[in-house]
C-alpha cells in the first residue's frame, strides 16, 4: 500500500519537471509572498505541514488535511508583522466538512506594505517644497484560495485535495497584477506514520501585470528610463514532500517530529542542494504537547550559504520558536522567527483559531 504511494509521488515529481522544462523563460521567485506561510504552529516549526496539516490552515498548506476536520465550523486568523513591522502579512480562513468523506475551505491572504510616502510632486514648477501635495500609496498582494478535499478509496488512510487561487497584487496606481493557478495534494497515515504531498502552482500559475504608464511616463522620461510595458509572470511548479512521526511519552506527554523538503524547478537557488534543474530545500520541525492543551514547538529552514566579509563562506538557517494552547475549541498559537543571523529583529506571529458545531 505504501509503495503506491511512492509510486503516485513519483508521478507527481515526473509531472512537475516536465511542466518546468517547458516553460523555461519563467522568472524565478515569482508569487513568492505565497510561500511565508500561515498561521503560529507552522511558522513555530519552520514551516513543516504537508503531512501534518489538520485544521483551516490546510487550505493553504495542503489542502488534503481538510479531511481531518473534527468539527462542522473551522476558523482561523493570523496576524504577523515583518522587517520591523514594515510589512503586515494578514490571513483568514473559513473551514468545514461537507459530509464524512469530504471538506470545503476559503481562504484569505494579503501580504503589504502600506503608507509609502510618494514625493513626486513636492516641488512645484518655480522650485517651491509643496508638502500637501505629499500622498502615500500601499503595496500590497492577496491571495484567494478555495480548497476542496475528499478521502479517497484507492487507499486505505490516503486523502486527497486541491485548491484554485486566485491572485491580485498592486503596486499603488502604478501597477496590478492578476493570477489564476491551482494546487493539489496528498496524505497518507500508517500507524504513527504520515505522509504528504503538495504540487503548487501544478500547471504554472500566470500572473498578467497591467502597467499605468501614464502615472509613470513624467518620472522615466526625466530619469531617461524605458516605460515598463504590460506583461505576463509564469509561477514555476514546486514539489512539497514531507512525513511525519508521532510518539506517546506516559499517559500526558506526546511528540511530534517532521520533515518537509521542497522541490523547486525555477533555476538555482540558494539553498542546502541545488542544481540548474531542481533544487531542494528542507524543514525540519518538532512538537511537544502536555495533555493536548499545551504545545513547545521548534523548527530550522530557510538554510542557505552567504559570503564572509573577510573572504569565504557559511552556512547559517532561520531558527523559529513557538507555543500553543488549546481550550474548549479555542487555539491560540505564537511563533518568533528570527529573520537574520546577524539581527535583533524578530518575526512574531500570532494566529488564533475557533472551533464549534453550533
Amino acid at each position: 500500500m505504501l509503495k503506491k504511494f511512492v509510486t503516485l509521488a513519483a508521478g507527481a515529481f515526473a509531472l512537475v519537471s516536465t511542466v518546468a522544462n517547458a516553460q523555461v523563460s519563467a522568472p524565478k521567485y515569482s508569487n513568492e509572498f505565497l510561500n511565508i506561510g500561515v498561521g503560529g504552529r507552522a511558522l513555530g516549526m519552520g514551516n513543516v505541514q504537508s503531512a501534518i496539516v489538520s485544521d483551516a490552515t490546510a487550505g493553504f498548506w495542503n489542502p488534503a488535511g481538510l479531511t481531518d476536520l473534527k468539527h462542522k465550523y473551522n476558523i482561523v486568523g493570523m496576524h504577523s508583522e515583518l522587517f520591523a513591522g514594515s510589512v503586515k502579512n494578514d490571513y483568514l480562513s473559513f473551514a468545514t466538512p461537507l459530509d464524512t468523506s469530504s471538506a470545503l475551505a476559503v481562504s484569505l491572504i494579503r501580504v503589504g506594505v502600506d503608507d509609502i510616502v510618494d514625493t513626486r510632486r513636492l516641488y512645484s514648477a518655480s522650485g517651491q517644497i509643496q508638502y500637501d501635495s505629499i500622498q502615500f500609496f500601499s503595496v500590497a498582494d492577496y491571495a484567494l484560495l478555495v480548497s476542496y478535499a475528499r478521502k479517497s478509496n484507492l487507499l486505505p488512510g490516503l486523502k486527497l485535495g486541491a485548491n484554485t487561487k486566485i491572485i491580485y497584487r498592486h503596486v499603488g496606481s502604478f501597477a496590478t497584477c492578476w493570477g489564476f493557478g491551482f494546487d493539489a495534494g496528498a496524505q497518507l497515515e500508517r500507524r504513527r506514520w504520515k505522509f504528504g504531498l503538495v504540487a503548487k502552482d501544478i500547471t504554472t500559475t500566470f500572473n498578467a501585470w497591467s502597467i499605468n504608464t501614464d502615472e509613470l511616463r513624467e518620472v522615466y522620461l526625466a530619469t531617461n528610463n524605458d516605460l515598463p510595458k504590460n506583461s505576463v509572470e509564469i509561477t514555476m511548479p514546486r514539489l512539497i514532500a514531507g512525513v511525519a512521526r508521532d510518539f506517546k511519552m506516559g499517559e500526558k506527554f506526546t511528540a511530534l517530529v517532521a520533515t518537509d523538503l521542497d522541490f523547486t524547478f525555477d533555476g538555482k537557488r540558494n539553498v542546502l542542494l541545488r542544481s540548474g534543474l531542481v533544487s531542494v530545500d528542507p524543514h525540519v520541525g518538532a512538537e511537544i504537547g502536555y495533555g493536548g492543551i499545551v504545545f513547545l514547538r521548534g523548527g530550522i529552514n530557510n538554510i542557505q550559504q552567504f559570503e564572509k566579509l573577510e573572504g569565504g563562506k557559511s552556512w547559517k538557517v532561520q531558527p523559529n520558536f513557538g507555543v500553543g494552547a488549546a481550550m474548549g475549541g479555542l487555539n491560540l498559537d505564537l511563533a518568533l522567527s528570527k529573520v537574520a543571523d546577524n539581527s535583533n529583529v524578530s518575526s512574531v506571529i500570532v494566529s488564533l483559531g475557533y472551533k464549534f458545531d453550533k
